[in-house]
């Protein structure tokens, strides 16, 4: 059995790491904050690493899960001096697929693999084990760390070279900002009608306008309850690389994409930036009951 090690034990990460040692994969875990890793290495019994390099000399593969472009790399940068010949660094933060490739290139320089394996499903799929990743790499590293992204993810589907599983994410993101926005528009608008909200949500979840959205956070969000799923504040930021990619690539604007960066802004201006995604019903909400101004 492959030693694997998770840096970055956070809602995501710490899931990740009860699921690899459920599956017997769990060596050791590093955190910037001591008292998370120690807590999980309680729970589980892996090693508490002292530092990101060492965790490396213990493990083949490493899972990382943090939030930013600039806390990869130096969490890579961390990682090189311990990092086993063949060692393999599968990344599932999202980040800037310009990124992924460059965390590659450093690590190839080191003897090592690094797979962008972003990931989608939110906090229950990391619960559950049942998200779905997206992978950029190597394919004899991807096969060398599958046994761990399959004990983390219900689907790991390889996409093609460095950066192309971050690429991917990035469409999944721009497509979630959609239908964040229809949905919550949609269930606004009907509120306003007096409709029945729960028969509403869950004739459309029956329909051709069905989604997993609706069907999960629909009914929450009409209570008022925005428990994360994923975080407004995150989506703001993955946006935001969506943006980056999309001028880098062909010099053109993504409307959707700006339209949710100005709307995510107004709500985490608001304080409302470590609710759920579906917090935008907020302001939704409030444009049909004050109306045009």
């Amino acid at each position: 059995m492959i030693k694997t090690g998770v840096i970055g034990l956070g809602a995501m990460g710490a899931h990740m790491a009860r699921n690899l040692h459920a599956n017997d994969l769990l060596a050791a875990v590093w955190n910037r904050s001591r008292d998370k890793a120690e807590s999980l290495a309680g729970e589980t019994g892996c090693q508490v690493a002292d530092s990101p390099a060492q965790l490396a000399e213990l493990c083949d593969v490493i899972i990382t899960c943090v939030s930013r472009d600039d806390d990869v790399l130096d969490v890579v940068d961390q990682l090189l001096p311990g990092i086993q010949p063949g060692g393999v660094v599968a990344d599932t933060s999202t980040v800037n697929a310009s990124t992924a490739q460059t965390a590659a290139a450093r690590l190839a320089d080191a003897g090592g693999f690094f797979l962008d394996c972003p990931v989608s499903g939110g906090v229950e799929g990391a619960r559950q084990g049942t998200l779905v990743t997206m992978v950029g790499g190597d394919v004899q590293a991807l096969e060398r760390a599958r046994p761990a992204l399959e004990a983390i993810a219900g689907n790991v589907i390889y996409m093609g070279e460095s950066g192309s599983g971050q690429a991917t994410k990035a469409v999944n993101q721009l497509m979630a900002a959609g239908i964040n926005q229809a949905v919550t528009e949609a269930l606004a608008f009907g509120e306003s009608l007096g409709l029945d909200m729960d028969k509403v949500v869950d004739v459309v979840s029956a329909g051709a306008a069905g989604n997993w959205f609706v069907e999960h956070r629909g009914k929450t969000m009409l209570k008022g309850v925005f428990d994360p799923g994923f975080k407004l504040g995150l989506h703001h930021k993955d946006l935001g690389i969506c943006r980056s990619m999309a001028l880098e690539k062909t010099g053109i604007s993504l409307p959707l994409v700006e339209m949710t960066l100005i709307h995510y802004q107004k709500l985490m201006d608001e304080g409302h930036a470590d609710e759920d995604i579906s917090a935008l019903f907020r302001l939704k909400q409030r444009q049909h009951l004050e109306g045009p101004k």
